[in-house]
């Protein structure tokens, strides 16, 4: 099931990069690692880290993850507080209609979603730049039996939806994470600067889209 808010969305002037990718893909530690380099090297790049609020996960919050009970989470999204809303593996999320009001001010927004709500996120966003981070499935294994969260039933359900969901969109850009953390974060690094550059009417290299 993927549902979402009202289909009105502020006109923007900013980028919209949407991360996907199968559990255990790293796309979590991709961005994360990201925003800390960026925050070093570039703090005064127009780009913005969405939250992803999270009901039903027990994970602890972090500076992009936010927890929410499941009345909080309603509450929010009857409000009218939430852009996207989706569901993935018995889990809700969503992100912030603050997005919006960033990428009016000129931000290009990186948004941590779903392989699967994509086709909801390219009709509400026609101009959204997806990324997927890509692993070998070897590695993919090896990631999910080493983070010990799911159960050798679960994992093997992962991967068949890791293989099973495919990406499509004409302007999808493609990070392969199978190796260390620094290349494919570099990679996406360079990609969020590209959408951001475009944004404000820099060139950009062909090869970075």
């Amino acid at each position: 099931m993927m549902d979402g808010s009202g289909d009105d969305r502020t006109p923007a002037r900013g980028g919209l990069v949407y991360v996907i990718g199968a559990s255990g893909a790293g796309k979590d530690t991709l961005i994360e690692w990201t925003r800390n380099r960026l925050a070093e090297e570039n703090p005064a790049a127009p780009l913005a880290f969405a939250h992803r609020y999270m009901v039903g996960s027990g994970r602890p919050a972090t500076a992009l993850h936010v927890p929410l009970g499941h009345q909080e989470f309603a509450a929010r999204e009857a409000a009218g507080l939430f852009a996207l809303v989706w569901e993935s593996l018995g889990l809700r999320y969503a992100v912030g209609a603050e997005i919006d009001l960033w990428r009016a001010a000129g931000l290009t927004v990186v948004v941590n979603g779903s392989r699967a709500y994509l086709p909801v996120v390219a009709q509400r966003y026609p101009d959204v730049r997806p990324v997927l981070i890509s692993t070998a499935p070897e590695v993919l294994r090896r990631r999910l039996e080493a983070r010990g969260r799911e159960s050798a039933a679960e994992i093997e359900q992962r991967l068949q939806r890791a293989a099973e969901i495919q990406v499509e969109h004409p302007a999808l850009a493609r990070v392969d994470n199978s190796g260390p953390l620094e290349a494919g974060g570099a990679r996406l690094m360079a990609l969020l600067k590209a959408v951001a550059l475009i944004g404000h009417g820099g060139p950009v290299s062909a090869r970075y889209l």
